[in-house]
């Protein structure tokens, strides 16, 4: 492992110092750029030399290098959502520069002829899309609930799991392809509430990016997407705060100086309530049982300036789903007193942790140096109390049964970020993480007074295991029209006394046409080390993360992409053009019939490996600034998988291949504080398989005593009568399309103590009863028919929102 690592780190930095730099003399602009107001450093802000034609953009953590030859320089600063800024310089000297952005909300007001940021068509990146915040914040939610996730499935080649929930599966991959990264760390569950709300307060996020295909080398371990979401900083110079009270839950957000213009901090929170309204309900309609359900997450970050060139952050999340269930029952006579409790909890929860430290070590070279902690675990806890005083002799019987599984990891990297000159921007770093696989326990305790005790535990131990990563990319451009990044990302997974390899080469890029026109084509090779067990369809907290072992390979993909973007109508507008394919091996699936609570047989007995295709086009239109903002999208895509035990082993549709995919999202904001905001989208029902043919089968039970013999289970039964139902190729039936629409209105108004605002809204406008499943049923003259079962009709909303 260290020898592969030391190796690894050596190769980096040999390419870095032999990447190609002009040998005519430079000097270097460098420094960070942040907002005004708030002194949060901006992401991906545009530094241009309107003179030399040349620029270059902030990284994550607002850091800049742009090297230039001797001679004045006018430079535009600009950013999105903030007003650009020209500054000339004479530049016989490297000069340090630390530039404030001041906030506009309506920036297609400032005239100025050369906004510079950074254009679609230009960048070499292909299959990114980056999303607003306020944006997100203002699109129609189910029940009121911003959510960054049901934002995400609104976007071309993305596709949604169930409705209603959080889920999303990217170009065909499954729920474990995407890497989901808050503030770095891995988020292994990102659903509350049994998948219908994800975990990200938007309150406490600064940036989003999804990263479809085209991968850059930094990104690795995940097939399918990359989701990397960036928290709030907290304000350097002010205290501001806050929060939105809904139908099921309420949140606040505070954040402010510990030092001013050294130290800051932001911690946000967010609670439902649903077990504190519906309870009482609960116990007068069940005769006394408590019982309910209730989710919560906490975000807390603290940003301190060490030095000019030095800053230190830390960031937390943890969030918990407990679902808590106690009854009670007493009996009295004479003789004998009986009281019995029984408790009963579903829980489970995330943490994750970061400690970063940023260092400029010279103006062209940024280090990030970063240690991370993450945690998933699921619980269910069963316990039953019974006592009993029977002719004075008291006796006591306790029975508990838990089933636990989860993972843990921890890891530290350090990333580089190098800017020879304005032609290339290089990036290069080594990491490593530890992984603790629970891959399901279940532990059985039972006591009786006057008898011996049983504590014991059933299942497999716990799987540990090593990935070590390094990479090198350079973003470069080869002509003024040719613009490449390229790269590779090494990896190594240590598990079992088993070594997995693996050099993954990505290269992605975009040549200039006529009329601003840009041709884009990448290719990108993925290795994912672990995968997701599921055999539920709305992604519930009993799928289990397991890694790759002896029998077990990593699961590998291979994606080509091309197509066409342009920015429209005086940069306005953003549209993309992208067609794809992707082939995936080695992806895990449970057999028919596998239960996840069978801890006594390996979870390596219960799937197969197989592999998986999906191909399609997709198309993007998109306006992110502005009074009118919003996008289009449509997906026409196919998926497929083939595993050798499942369906004969034939090619079947995957769960979630939908064949046409279109969304609309509009919002517009008036003079008067009033913003409307509307969604549609439209969906190809879900493929299932049915049953297509029944016969009877007499003597065989499904189901009870088999042979007389009091034994529950399949067998032979004379005197069963009973039918045996044929499903066919997997897959082979669709549900109905789904449709939808949403809306909602904002209410701002300004107050002496700050801003508030009342949001209206409809989920399901229309009532469209769109299928949640199918099931066998009958009709009121007999006759045997599928039924659709629709889980949301028409939900109104209605929250109150304020700002201080």
């Amino acid at each position: 492992m260290l020898s592969f690592l030391k190796s690894a780190l050596y190769t980096l930095l040999l390419l870095t110092i032999l990447s190609p730099a002009s040998a005519q003399q430079r000097f270097t602009i460098s420094g960070s750029i942040e907002d005004e107001e708030s002194g949060e450093k901006i992401i991906g802000a545009s530094v241009f030399d309107l003179k030399s034609k040349k620029g270059t953009t902030t990284n994550t953590y607002g850091f800049f290098s742009l090297s230039l030859p001797p001679d004045s320089v006018d430079l535009l600063i600009s950013s999105l959502g903030a007003t650009p800024v020209k500054m000339k310089i004479k530049l016989d000297k490297n000069i340090s520069l630390d530039l404030k952005l001041k906030s506009s909300t309506q920036l297609q007001t400032v005239e100025i002829t050369e906004d510079r940021l950074e254009r679609i068509e230009e960048r070499s990146q292909m299959s990114m899309i980056e999303i607003p915040i306020e944006q997100i914040k203002s699109i129609p939610a189910l029940l009121g609930e911003v959510d960054v996730l049901k934002v995400i499935q609104l976007l071309p080649g993305v596709q949604s799991g169930a409705e209603g929930t959080s889920g999303f599966y990217v170009r065909g991959g499954g729920p474990d392809q995407n890497l989901i990264l808050l503030d770095g760390a891995p988020v292994y569950n990102a659903s509350h509430l049994f998948g219908f709300f994800s975990v990200f307060n938007a309150d406490a996020i600064k940036n989003v990016d999804l990263i479809k295909g085209g991968f850059p080398a930094h990104y690795g371990g995940r097939l399918s997407s990359v989701l990397d979401i960036t928290m709030k900083e907290g304000n350097m110079r002010k205290y501001h705060g806050e929060g939105t009270i809904g139908i099921i839950s309420a949140k606040l957000a505070i954040e402010g100086p510990i030092i001013k213009d050294k130290c800051s901090f932001i911690v946000s929170g967010r609670r439902t309530y649903i077990d504190l309204l519906a309870q009482p309900l609960i116990k007068k309609q069940t005769g006394g049982m408590g019982a309910g359900y209730y989710f919560y997450d906490v975000n807390a970050k603290v940003n301190y300036i060490l030095s000019p060139k030095d800053r230190l952050f830390l960031s937390v999340y943890t969030g918990d789903d407990q679902f808590y269930a106690k009854q009670k029952s007493e009996y009295s006579d004479l003789n004998t007193d009986f009281q019995s409790t029984s408790t009963y909890r579903l829980g489970w929860g995330n943490l994750t942790s970061t400690a970063r430290w940023n260092h400029i070590i010279n103006d062209k070279l940024f280090a990030n140096t970063s240690f991370i902690y993450s945690k998933f675990r699921f619980l269910t806890d069963i316990e039953q109390l019974d006592e009993v005083t029977s002719s004075g002799v008291y006796q006591k019987n306790e029975f508990n049964l838990k089933y636990l599984s989860g993972i843990n990891d921890a890891s530290g990297k350090i990333d580089f970020d190098y800017h020879p000159n304005p032609d290339h921007y290089i990036k290069f770093g080594i990491g490593d993480m530890y992984h603790t696989f629970n891959t399901g326990a279940t532990q059985y305790k039972m006591a009786n007074t006057g008898t011996a005790s049983v504590d014991t535990s059933m299942g497999v131990d716990d799987v540990y295991a090593h990935e070590a990563s390094a990479y090198i990319e350079d973003d470069f451009l080869i002509t003024g029209n040719l613009k490449v990044n390229g790269g590779i990302h090494t990896s190594l997974f240590h598990v079992q006394d088993e070594n997995y390899y693996s050099i993954q080469p990505r290269i992605s890029a975009r040549y200039l046409m006529d009329k601003g026109w840009s041709l884009k084509a990448s290719y990108a090779t993925m290795q994912q080390y672990i995968h997701l067990l599921s055999n539920s369809t709305i992604g519930l907290p009993t799928d289990l993360w397991v890694p790759s072992t002896k029998t077990i390979k990593p699961e590998f993909s291979q994606q080509v992409a091309a197509g066409f973007a342009k920015s429209l109508f005086s940069e306005k507008y953003e549209l993309s053009i992208e067609t794809y394919y992707k082939k995936m091996d080695n992806i895990l699936d449970y057999l028919e019939g596998a239960n996840f609570m069978d801890s006594q047989q390996k979870w390596e007995d219960k799937v197969d490996a197989g592999q998986g295709w999906a191909y399609g086009t997709e198309f993007f239109l998109q306006k992110k600034k502005g009074k009118f903002t919003g996008w289009i999208g449509y997906t026409l895509s196919w998926s497929k998988r083939q595993f050798p035990n499942i369906n004969e082993g034939r090619v079947y549709p995957y769960k979630y291949d939908r064949r046409h995919d279109m969304s609309v999202v509009l919002s517009y904001k008036t003079k008067d504080g009033i913003d409307f905001a509307v969604t549609w989208v439209y969906g190809t029902g879900n493929s299932i398989s049915l049953p297509i043919a029944e016969y009877p089968a007499s003597g065989w039970s499904p189901a009870g005593n088999v042979n007389g013999g009091g034994f529950m289970g399949q067998g032979y039964d004379p005197s069963y009568a009973g039918t045996i139902q044929y499903y066919g190729d997997k897959n082979s039936f669709r549900m109905a399309a789904y449709h939808r629409l949403d809306v909602g209105i904002n209410f701002t108004k300004e107050k002496a103590w700050g801003t508030r605002t009342w949001s209206i809204g409809a989920y399901n406008a229309y009532n469209r009863k769109n299928p949640f499943f199918l099931y066998s049923g009958y009709t009121d003259t007999g006759k045997k028919v599928f039924k659709q079962v629709t889980l949301f009709p028409i939900i109104p909303s209605i929250s109150y929102s304020f700002k201080f």
